[in-house]
């Protein structure tokens, strides 16, 4: 009977032996990684989802929440409390994160409202932090600006500066963007794109300066309005298969059902021209019941591409390329970027994702500033206006 075993490969006590070196080599690893110094990581923003990432970091990194800010006392406090973070250590007020920046982080993770992400972005990289940003990157064009000078700052610096969009960093939208580019559906000749969904929950009672903060998704000024802060997911996408600036954009929407807290429209259309005259056929609603969906569909001379956000993503030219389903991709997306985002910093390897953020985000407000006027608006008109978003502070303590 050991022959026959010995033949057939491995006998059971040479299995035995070999999986408890590899699990004794695995523990010696483990142990390797808990004994490393642990990447110190400071959270400007700490709402909802900087609490998430916060989470996330620690759970899927050797990462340590070290430093807290936000302009609110109760979330830094909430948030202080769950990462055992000292109260020394914790910052408040519109100016905060520039006291947060003049301690030891490696890396800031800034989930601030977008308005303030330009100036908090050169402020980490200034101070030689690592930055991981949540999108939108900023509200206007000169913020846009000054993302993308942060970010080259950032490469010169040796940090790492990454924007944290979950369908860059999943393996069914990174195959389907290859093939696309590679030629598998022709040349792009129209694309349907949109972002359907119901509306947000206010965090505050409107009417003061704190609840306006409070309630920063339906402000147009600090969160850039939906087409900006929320449908920038599905156009990032276009933006990433059609790898090119537009030409212009015509838009239309309004403001018709979601009126009882800020100034955010509640619906865009858009239509985007791209060089070979390409058309995307782009629509939103922050509103909607019983529907729900973040389409990419591109049709192109020899086949369609087509994408959902936590839905299923393929290719069709006669023969069907079916990357699955991509459900998990909220979470997924977020934990492969903080997992890239650690281990490139541990190795040397730095990620710099700026410049592609900064595309679709300009791509964003191209069609929303199309909307707002009316009318063909041009991508070299809005470049060269550069008009800056206004936005009033006054109540707020610094």
């Amino acid at each position: 009977m050991a022959g026959a075993d010995r033949s057939a490969g491995v006998d059971r006590r040479e299995f035995i032996v070999g999986a408890g070196a590899l699990a004794t080599a695995a523990l010696g690893a483990a142990r390797a990684r808990a004994q490393e110094p642990k990447l110190r990581l400071g959270i400007i923003g700490c709402g909802g989802r900087g609490g998430w990432i916060g989470g996330l970091f620690e759970e899927h990194s050797n990462t340590e929440v070290a430093a807290l800010h936000d302009y609110f006392e109760d979330r830094v406090a909430d948030l202080g409390g769950r990462f055992g973070v000292p109260e020394d250590r914790r910052f408040t007020g519109l100016d905060g994160y520039k006291e947060l920046l003049e301690t030891d982080v490696d890396a800031v993770a800034i989930e601030s409202p977008p308005y303030f992400h330009p100036e908090q972005a050169a402020a980490a990289v200034g101070a030689g932090k690592h930055v991981f940003l949540a999108k939108p990157v900023a509200v206007d064009v000169p913020g846009c600006s000054s993302i993308l000078e942060s970010s080259r700052a950032a490469e010169a610096s040796g940090l790492s500066f990454l924007v944290d969009f979950q369908t860059r960093n999943n393996a069914a939208f990174r195959e389907m963007a290859s093939r696309v580019h590679q030629g598998a559906i022709g040349p792009p000749v129209l694309g349907q794109v949109y972002y359907h969904t119901g509306r947000l929950t206010p965090r505050a009672e409107p009417g003061t300066p704190e609840a306006r903060l409070r309630n920063w998704v339906f402000d147009i000024a600090l969160s850039g309005d939906i087409i900006v802060e929320q449908n920038i997911h599905v156009i990032d996408v276009a933006s990433w298969l059609l790898d090119s600036d537009p030409i212009e954009a015509t838009g239309t929407g309004g403001r018709r059902v979601r009126t009882d807290v800020g100034d955010c429209w509640d619906h865009f259309a858009v239509t985007y021209q791209f060089p070979g005259e390409a058309i995307i056929d782009f629509s939103s609603s922050q509103f909607v019941t019983g529907f729900g969906d973040l389409c990419v569909r591109l049709f192109g001379a020899e086949g369609t591409a087509e994408s959902h956000y936590g839905g299923s993503v393929w290719i069709d030219n006669g023969q069907r390329w079916d990357g699955g389903d991509t459900g998990p991709i909220f979470t997924e997306g977020a934990v492969n970027n903080i997992r890239d985002f650690h281990a490139g910093i541990e190795a040397g390897q730095l990620i710099n994702t700026g410049a592609p953020a900064v595309r679709s985000n300009l791509i964003s407000i191209l069609g929303r500033e199309a909307a707002y006027r009316g009318r063909t608006v041009t991508w070299d008109e809005m470049m060269a206006a550069a008009e800056e978003m206004e936005c009033d502070l006054s109540g707020l303590r610094r």
